[in-house]
């Protein structure tokens, strides 16, 4: 945070996935020509920055993360010249741009990769991690050939060994996530170059920033040592904040966004409270971080993916709690969903009988907490997680690698016995098409969506929340403009209230004598709360003005101004 310029602090993020957010050519894959159909939609919602997934030229082995060219755009999205009309549109709607950007890995289709592949010897020879194996013991374990097992034990985030053998070059090369998605080594300073032009050339162009996918992963252990094997065994988890990590950071920073009116958001799985202060201080290289540690709250540590964890709010408060506090001059962003996610009315809240009042109620929490808030598209609308009935409707490289691993080792047969943990867990969930309206592909496309349009966008859509005042819709407009007008909201101290109690949120945002008190239930019952509300002024509500302030009512959520 070496910048003065801090104007993503006060900002409210909007996440696009290309691909599901519209398709202006009825090819049943959202482009970039219908995002600039849409722009209107963004500056009626208020915020102020779009989050853009991935458009490089990719061949979406995971959705675009898989990057073959990182200077141009994909040609189902459609090419340079719209993505700058793109530019151009947002920012003469006061809305900024931040480009998704992939550090971490290439596709096994890009021209690096390909000649590291075939010429060990060449220029490009290094760029990824490659290493011979090791003698094996038993020939039926080993993916490559049968006297060569792969270099230590660690395991794919997608399923299966991080070790693939290319038999063009007779060697092994990590890949933390999927096969098709080499990791570069990033020792090689002419990695780190590559990569630096590469970001440099986005922002020549006027983007004002990046979301740095998995960039605390750059940094390799020293040896590459196996994993412990009481523990987590993925590659991901050996690889978070590497010992040369700090210098990459620091040389990232100097050689390109710190150069510019720019942030940098680092995507940065299993990050500590400590790390994220360190690295988002005011000598830290990025701006803010995103940490996961309340998505982990309903993950078994055995079986992690395979079960669904009882968790209770008092856990939730906990994780909140201690990142609203102790970040001290640190930064990170807020969210709840994004697109490797379940749908977070599914998830946190009742997509039921109570959509409209827990989506507001999460939407309440989401824009009230301290930190940059991150909406990812329909959200704002209450989408739910979508009812998958066969493994072909599924798209989801993370997904797919699990169940196919699941039933090689006989854990089940075949996708009948993983729907309802897919139905919650697998991130198709969140990339299922945006509803715009309740014909038949809920307005995202006149073809045959990619993936399936969720059932419930006959009631669930932009057209029908547009015209209801009491909508999900219209409630988070009224948010994200309270936000924008009220100091306390974004920089203000944060305290928490009631932080024992299992049913009622609480906790007070001050700034400057301006005093606020967040009330939400997530009980899908009436609660009572132990507060004097003498004197408040409500600023905002999910419900109509209660009668008894101190009991909320299923999933309500109140935003309260209190007496100086």
């Amino acid at each position: 945070m070496n910048s003065e310029r801090t104007w993503w602090k006060n900002a409210v993020v909007y996440q696009v996935y290309p691909q599901s957010f519209d398709d202006s050519d009825g090819d049943g894959v959202g482009d970039i020509p219908g995002i600039i159909d849409r722009l209107d939609y963004l500056a009626d919602l208020g915020v102020d920055v779009v989050w853009l997934n991935p458009v490089y030229e990719s061949p979406h082995h995971d959705d675009g993360y898989d990057v073959r060219d990182y200077r141009a755009v994909r040609d189902e999205y459609g090419d340079i010249a719209e993505w700058e009309r793109l530019l151009d549109g947002l920012h003469d709607r006061g809305i900024r741009l931040v480009m998704d950007f992939v550090p971490n890995h290439t596709s096994d289709e890009h021209p690096w990769f390909r000649a590291s592949r075939t010429d060990p010897d060449g220029e490009y020879g290094d760029y990824y991690i490659w290493r011979p194996g090791d003698p094996a013991t038993d020939a039926t374990d080993t993916p490559g050939p049968a006297d060569r097992a792969p270099p230590n034990d660690w395991q794919s985030y997608f399923g299966g060994p991080a070790w693939t053998w290319d038999a063009t070059r007779g060697a092994y090369y990590l890949h933390l996530f999927d096969e098709h998605q080499p990791d570069l080594d990033w020792t090689n300073p002419d990695v780190r170059e590559g990569i630096y032009d590469r970001m440099n050339w986005w922002l020549e162009k006027g983007i004002d920033g990046f979301r740095l996918d998995v960039v605390n992963l750059i940094s390799k252990p020293e040896g590459l040592p196996d994993s412990d094997s009481d523990g987590d065994t993925t590659g991901l988890s050996q690889c978070v904040e590497g010992p040369r990590l700090d210098e990459y950071l620091a040389e990232m920073r100097e050689a390109t966004f710190g150069r510019y009116d720019a942030v940098a958001i680092g995507e940065t799985p299993d990050i500590t409270l400590e790390e994220a202060r360190h690295h988002t201080g005011p000598d830290g290289p990025l701006d803010m971080v995103l940490h996961f540690e309340h998505m982990g709250l309903d993950s078994d540590d055995e079986d992690g993916w395979w079960s669904v964890r009882e968790w209770d709010l008092t856990e939730l408060k906990r994780v909140v709690d201690r990142w609203q506090t102790g970040l001290g001059d640190g930064w990170h962003g807020v969210y709840l969903g994004n697109h490797d996610q379940p749908r977070i009315v599914s998830r946190f809240g009742d997509d039921g009988g109570y959509r409209r009042e827990s989506a507001t109620m999460l939407a309440t929490l989401l824009l009230t907490l301290r930190g940059t808030p991150f909406v990812h598209q329909g959200d704002e609308l209450g989408m739910t997680n979508y009812p998958f009935e066969a493994r072909e409707e599924l798209a989801d490289a993370g997904t797919l690698g699990r169940i196919d691993e699941a039933v090689a080792a006989g854990r089940i047969d075949g996708f009948d016995d993983a729907r309802e943990i897919v139905r919650y867990r697998t991130r198709d969930n969140a990339r299922t098409p945006m509803q715009w309206d309740a014909t038949e592909h809920a307005g995202f496309t006149t073809g045959e969506p990619w993936l399936p349009v969720n059932p419930d966008h006959e009631t669930v859509n932009v057209e029908r929340e547009r015209g209801d005042p009491d909508s999900v819709l219209a409630y988070y407009r009224r948010l994200v403009a309270l936000r924008g007008e009220t100091p306390a909201l974004v920089s203000g101290e944060y305290e928490p209230v009631l932080p024992d109690d299992e049913s009622a949120f609480a906790y007070r945002r001050t700034l400057d004598g301006d005093r606020l008190l967040v009330l939400l239930n997530f009980d899908d019952g009436e609660t009572t709360v132990d507060l004097s509300l003498d004197g408040v002024t409500r600023l905002v509500g999910n419900y109509d003005a209660p009668a008894d302030r101190t009991v909320l009512r299923p999933y309500e959520a109140r935003l309260y101004r209190l007496q100086e």
